[in-house]
């Protein structure tokens, strides 16, 4: 799935008679009048439009509005339909010739793929204007790349664009749809990830739902939605039981445990937490079947807790001054076997999650011996050179009490004796 909606380039209207591939009117006092007219409504395009992609890439106003001297019998469109609006810019955007003159990588199927969204079917199949076309996410006059951060369709912006349809309660209401996404989304793991850790590829709404073709992942698809991400999760999961169960129940397989807008992060502190809430809304508490998280998460507990105990044996021998750089690198292997453990829970059962664990465990004893060993060859060193310094200390003292009794001696001695 690709995160960059298409660009919305207002293409050719074929309808005025100039047809995609042929030379554009380059003469257009459009904007000279429009941004003096007191009327924001006006105004305001012909403020914006300069900035905009198309107009960089030399694209005027007649080419989505028509040549007005030629009256609205002619294909002038002073506003066009809404419902006109995805045929108007699939002129171009379905083009491909035409688009490989601005944008050859630019797909050009943006519009055969919004007739299979929600949106689209509204539009076609009831008439419902209501619904969003291309100027409700890329609006008109003022588009840019999506790699801009003021664009609508940048990532951090993708939730506020959906947002102004999906968080408005009136236009919502017909359609029976809650307006908390936007919010319940503002508050996952995802969104502060996008956010605090500054990572762009986290998910958005586009991510899961699609661009043009967007609509709501069906109870089936949940997991391959996830699972573009997830892909090691979602592998476990395909060979657990419960895929087969929830596929049955009608249950929407990741989002069934997790949710799907508000997404929490997951740590082996949540771990029962949830395991209890969620689990028991099938199991009967306190059955075998409900007791696997409890079982998975002591062996989660005893892998990082010995784990941690030779990541601070060898770290200590460290700031002692003993190499130990192997054995720190070989740890990593226990670490890696803890994620592969915390992984391995999508599973749903303890075997899974027992064996590595197990060599996991193997790998933290080799770090804590090895930490132990350099500690204790530490000790010893310092226990040899403090004997040392004792001795070298008793033989200066001898050598000092002989010397100075060589002189009392010679003092003692008349001359020439």
């Amino acid at each position: 799935m690709t995160r960059t909606p298409a660009l919305l380039c207002l293409g050719v209207l074929v309808c005025t008679g100039v047809a995609a591939g042929q030379s554009l009117p380059q003469d257009e006092s459009c904007i000279t009048c429009h941004r003096n007219e007191t009327d924001e409504r006006l105004r305001q395009p012909a403020l914006d439009y300069p900035s905009d992609l198309h107009a960089q890439a030399g694209l005027g106003c007649l080419a989505c509005h028509g040549n007005p001297a030629l009256g609205r019998a002619g294909g002038f469109l002073a506003k066009p339909e809404r419902r006109a609006i995805p045929e108007l810019c699939g002129s171009c955007h379905s083009d491909g010739a035409f688009m490989r003159q601005y944008n050859p990588g630019l797909r050009v199927d943006q519009v055969a793929e919004y007739r299979t969204s929600v949106h689209g079917q509204l539009l076609a199949e009831r008439g419902d204007t209501s619904v969003a076309v291309c100027v409700n996410c890329h609006p008109a006059h003022r588009i840019r790349p999506a790699s801009d951060p003021e664009s609508s369709v940048y990532p951090l912006n993708v939730v506020e664009t959906c947002g102004r349809c999906h968080g408005d309660a009136e236009r919502m209401a017909p359609y029976g749809i809650p307006t908390n996404q936007p919010d319940h989304y503002r508050e996952s793991v995802h969104w502060t990830w996008m956010v605090e850790q500054e990572d762009l590829t986290a998910p958005t709404c586009n991510d899961c739902h699609g661009n043009h073709g967007a609509s709501p992942p069906g109870v089936s698809s949940v997991r391959a939605v996830c699972g573009q991400c997830h892909s090691i999760m979602e592998g476990f999961f395909r060979g657990s039981q419960h895929d087969r169960y929830f596929v049955e129940a009608d249950m929407p397989g990741c989002a069934a445990c997790h949710g799907n807008h508000a997404i929490q992060p997951t740590n082996d502190e949540r771990l029962l937490r949830v395991a209890d809430s969620v689990c028991t809304t099938c199991h009967t508490p306190g059955d075998s079947a409900a007791r696997v998280f409890h079982v998975v998460r002591a062996l989660i507990d005893s892998l990082a807790r010995e784990r941690d105990r030779a990541h601070a044996m060898l770290a200590e021998a460290e700031n002692r001054g003993m190499e130990v750089s192997e054995a720190q690198f070989r740890l990593e292997d226990a670490t890696n076997a803890l994620v592969q453990a915390r992984t391995a829970i999508h599973a749903f059962r303890v075997d899974s999650v027992e064996h590595r664990v197990a060599a996991g465990l193997v790998v933290a004893a080799a770090g804590q011996a090895r930490g132990a060993a350099a500690i204790r060859e530490y000790l010893f060193r310092r226990e040899g050179l403090a004997v040392s310094v004792v001795l070298i200390l008793l033989l200066i003292a001898g050598l000092i009490f002989k010397i100075r009794e060589l002189d009392r001696n010679s003092t003692e001695r008349p001359d020439g004796q």
